[in-house]
């Protein structure tokens, strides 16, 4: 799996105008599901999507989590993160997951996340979806499970 977290003030998903979800502070995940990935992969991403310390403590330092920041996750569906671009004109989606299997995980990452106590929010898997953010910081990363 592969993720890319923004620390946000606030973002939102809009699908067809009409608005899906919202958060204040906290953390922006977009995530795109590999060919490879499994269940482990899944655990293992939202294990470190809840325990990366990116928020501010009282000294000014990136050194406290989402829950003890008590922000709120917005978990975002993007197959194009796998995009292979280095060859030709047109990104390769060969290493993005069919919709079933990236549907099934998305979901699967989302009550992961959930049972750990986050307040967490998501867009709609495979819909056209406007997400709009404001970053905090800028403060972005990216994270890739380990291969299976």
């Amino acid at each position: 799996m592969r993720a890319v977290i923004q620390r946000v003030s606030s973002a939102s998903v809009t699908v067809d105008g009409k608005l899906i979800s919202r958060i204040g502070p906290g953390m922006l995940v977009l995530v795109a599901v590999s060919i490879t990935d499994t269940i482990d992969h899944v655990k293992w991403i939202s294990e470190k999507l809840c325990g990366i310390r990116i928020f501010s403590d009282e000294d000014g330092r990136m050194n406290l989590d989402l829950a003890h920041a008590g922000g709120q996750m917005l978990v975002v569906s993007q197959f194009t993160l796998y995009g292979d671009c280095r060859k030709g004109k047109r990104p390769s989606y060969t290493n993005s997951a069919k919709p079933e299997l990236a549907e099934k995980m998305y979901t699967e990452l989302i009550d992961e996340i959930r049972s750990r106590g986050v307040d967490v929010k998501n867009g709609v898997f495979g819909a056209i979806m406007k997400v709009d953010l404001t970053n905090d910081g800028p403060v972005t990363l990216i994270i890739d499970s380990p291969s299976g």
